[in-house]
């Protein structure tokens, strides 16, 4: 029996190599593997001595030699395949220990294009490819962790050992691909999209779903985020702590240092700006306390201690925030289940790199992540807004960006006072947010409304006006533009468009 054993993480390779020489298997290696392997007294041989033919290019070809790659394809079913192997003089090899040039760690720390090409593979992945698809007779084993599976198991390793090898061997080459194509950038008709487990979850949306958290090639982002107390995280804790996320990075734009949100079922239930964290969220959650309980609060800056003291005071599932000061993590850490997020702090060219992809029944769609970095806008009609009305529009914009669509948003002094969301019909998710509005007695005089998409009908403008809104923004962009125009002009009130919507399904 024969192995050949060829790696870059030589973690665990010594130990491994012994056993299997152990249990006479015959080894060959190549470069910095064999000379490793015969510094710890292993009998192996290398690759130039099985195979006559020396490393050439600056070690590019080693094993790619038809000695090797006959030894480990041969199909002892096929007489023919014995006749041209006894013809060759060429030996099987039935054990293939392979892993791969560090191409993705390579990747993430560089973008010199000689260096990346450089770390790209060649030999190991056919090495891996060529032992896969022959499964049914060879064993090939590319992770170190695997190495102890192995030696448990060796005396009565079966073919459908070999085969889940085999899997594994070939998701791993194919996601090396994808972090090469990611990395190249690559457009084109085939979306190569390569994801590593990064935690098994409890369950899915429902208790009787699979779930599990993956993170993407050479993205920063959520995958990254340190958990620093609580209950195990959840799915849906996932889902809303993203949403959060993208608030605390795209809030950058409307330059104010603290920004709290809280999100409740994926959708923002409270936002404000303040001059503190504490005063930030204090306006947040004046918004709608009692949707507040149970869900998740984001920060786009530091927890301190006296922020900690009031979240303690009222349930909720997550904090998220970019960093926690000691005296808040002691006092935190009473809440037992409260789970603590860390995220990092991202520029927007990073987050605007990422994509939305979402599955569909048999496939998924694609797209660019809608972000916002500007406030651009017309004012369509007779009234001008106010250099404050413009600060509150642009806010109400942020918020109803996020909530989702329809989505409606009352705000003043970077406050949101009411929002609507989810709603089939536009005036709905207004008449809902100002129904919550009075239910909680909060005064929308003097306020400003935005709108996610398009106002279809006037009628949004009549009970927008009723319930004490001055000013609007809005995409623009219905067939009865000018009838909501008109219905603005009428009470005196500006109205600005965007020319550019921000849905969320």
């Amino acid at each position: 029996m024969k192995a050949i054993i060829s790696v870059y993480d030589k973690s665990g390779i010594v130990e491994f190599a012994k056993f299997l020489e152990g249990k006479g298997v015959e080894i060959i290696s190549t470069g910095s593997t064999y000379a490793l392997l015969k510094e710890n007294d292993i009998n192996a041989k290398s690759v130039e001595n099985y195979t006559g033919f020396e490393e050439i290019l600056d070690g590019r070809v080693k094993t790619l030699q038809y000695k090797i790659h006959a030894g480990i394809l041969a199909d002892l079913n096929k007489p023919k395949h014995k006749e041209e192997l006894l013809a060759h003089n060429i030996e099987l090899i039935d054990i293939v220990v392979v892993n791969l040039y560090p191409f993705e760690q390579v990747a993430l720390r560089s973008n010199n294009e000689d260096e990346l090409i450089e770390n790209i593979d060649i030999g190991g992945p056919t090495l891996i490819r060529a032992a896969s698809k022959n499964y049914k007779r060879v064993l090939v084993v590319v992770d170190p962790k695997d190495y102890t599976k192995v030696m448990e198991n060796f005396d009565n390793i079966d073919i459908d050992f070999r085969k889940k090898c085999a899997l594994k061997a070939f998701a791993l080459t194919s996601y090396y691909d994808s972090v090469i194509v990611e990395k190249f950038g690559y457009r084109g008709d085939m979306l190569n999209v390569g994801l590593r487990l990064k935690k098994f979850l409890r369950y899915g949306e429902n208790p009787h779903q699979m779930a599990g958290f993956y993170r993407l090639p050479l993205k920063k982002g959520l995958p990254n985020m340190v958990q620093l107390q609580g209950k195990e995280i959840s799915f849906n804790n996932i889902l809303d702590i993203d949403v959060a996320y993208r608030m605390m990075i795209e809030s950058s734009f409307l330059n104010n240092n603290y920004m709290c949100a809280i999100i409740k079922h994926n959708t923002p239930c409270g936002v404000a700006f303040g001059d503190s964290a504490l005063t930030a969220y204090e306006k947040a959650l004046y918004t709608d306390p009692v949707s507040a309980f149970g869900g998740i609060v984001g920060l786009n800056n530091v927890v301190d201690e006296k922020l900690a003291k009031k979240i303690s005071e009222r349930f909720f599932e997550v904090v998220v925030a970019f960093d926690f000061e000691k005296e808040a993590l002691s006092i935190l850490s009473k809440k037992k289940n409260l789970i603590l997020v860390k995220v990092d702090r991202i520029d927007l060219n990073a987050y605007k790199n990422n994509k939305d992809i979402k599955s569909v029944i048999g496939g998924f769609v694609v797209q660019d992540i809608d972000y916002i970095n500007e406030f651009s806008y017309e004012t369509v009609t007779k009234t001008k807004p106010t250099d404050k009305q413009i600060e509150d529009l642009k806010f109400a914009w942020f918020v109803a960006k996020f909530a989702k669509s329809n989505a409606i948003c009352f705000a003043l002094n970077a406050q949101a006072l009411a929002i609507g969301a989810g709603q089939t019909s536009r005036v709905d998710a207004l008449k809902c947010a100002a129904q919550k509005a009075k239910d909680l007695g909060i005064d929308l005089s003097g306020s400003v409304l935005a709108s996610d998409g398009f106002f279809p009908f006037r009628d949004n403008i009549d009970v927008a006006k009723a319930c004490g809104a001055v000013a609007f923004v809005q995409p623009g962009g219905s067939i009865r533009d000018e009838e909501v125009i008109q219905a603005c002009d009428e009470y005196n009130l500006p109205m600005i468009f965007t020319k550019k919507r921000h849905f969320r399904h």
